[in-house]
């Protein structure tokens, strides 16, 4: 039997082909929401999907939603289970990357009044393997600079916002790049397009502040604590400025859909030797054994669903 794609939408789960939203939602016109990405990593051993720190995602979306008065029924163990049912619905036997959005779900398209809207949530899961396309990156630094906290706060994964994000990408994959570095209104290195920054110089590991409109990843703090529990690296939150990256040893980007991902070039500059380094490699490979169940020592951070055949 084939698997059955699924979502959860208006508080059932339905056919993915039936969840569907007027065209004048508001979330649509305005981007009023506020969105997760989640992994779902297969275990062929184990016959489960191992769904890494869902908490921890849940717990950013509901702060998100807080700041854009997203009344959504649902508690933190509600939202776990809700995931957890809709991927074993869905019977998926493969990598998943899952996505909850909370979002104004009025159909009304003039009005800019948070207050005043309805909100809903809905949640789909599906097949995702490589994001990024490639093992190693070559990035170029973009034009477009990282929206501040005063006009929008970055620390959240709210729906509009990442028009900054497509703008980045899109000018440096037409330009020949993997992936763009994209700067903070001060000038100093912020993030990826959809990923966090990371150097290696010195015996060191560095990374921006929050403080520099840099998103909290999940990945990204797992990282820092894996860099200092398991390498014994100290991890520094500091500003970066673009040419501390010209002469790093190392650089790589993390993020829930990236995974660790070296940069091996920026902006025509190579990296340390031009591959991936000492420090990026283990700290990878280290990730990659936890996120699919396979270091007991971190299962705490996954969350378990066996894939079944159901009819909705």
């Amino acid at each position: 039997m084939s698997p059955t794609p699924t979502a959860f939408f208006r508080g059932e789960y339905v056919p993915l082909s039936d969840a569907r939203v007027s065209i004048t939602t508001h979330a649509l016109h305005y981007g009023t929401g506020v969105f997760e990405g989640v992994r779902g990593n297969w275990n062929e051993e184990k016959g489960a999907i191992h769904i890494f720190r869902l908490r921890e995602h849940y717990e950013r979306m509901l702060r998100g939603c807080r700041l854009l008065m997203l009344d959504i029924p649902y508690s933190l163990e509600e939202l776990c289970d809700i995931t957890v049912e809709l991927v074993e619905r869905s019977g998926y036997s493969q990598d998943l990357y899952i996505r909850p959005l909370a979002y104004k779900s009025a159909e009304v398209v003039a009005n800019l009044k948070l207050q005043e809207l309805e909100s809903d949530f809905c949640l789909v899961a599906v097949p995702f393997g490589s994001y990024l396309g490639t093992d190693v990156l070559r990035c170029c630094t973009s034009s477009w600079r990282r929206v501040d906290d005063a006009m929008m706060p970055a620390r959240f994964k709210i729906s509009g916002l990442y028009v900054n994000s497509i703008l980045a990408k899109t000018e440096a994959t037409l330009a020949g790049f993997d992936e763009a570095i994209i700067l903070n209104q001060d000038g100093h290195v912020c993030e990826g397009s959809g990923e966090n920054l990371f150097l290696v110089a010195d015996g060191r590991i560095y990374t921006p502040p929050i403080e520099d409109n840099v998103l909290p990843g999940v990945t990204r703090d797992t990282v820092m604590q894996l860099a200092r529990s398991e390498l014994g690296l100290d991890v520094v939150e500091a500003h970066i400025d673009r040419s501390q990256i010209y002469v790093a040893d190392e650089c790589f980007l993390t993020g829930t859909a990236a995974h660790l991902t070296p940069v091996v070039e920026v902006d025509s500059r190579r990296i340390g030797d031009g591959s991936a380094g000492p420090v990026s490699s283990r700290l990878r490979d280290l990730y990659f054994d936890i996120v699919v169940g396979r270091n007991p020592k971190y299962i705490h951070w996954s969350t378990i669903a066996t894939p079944r055949l159901v009819s909705v």
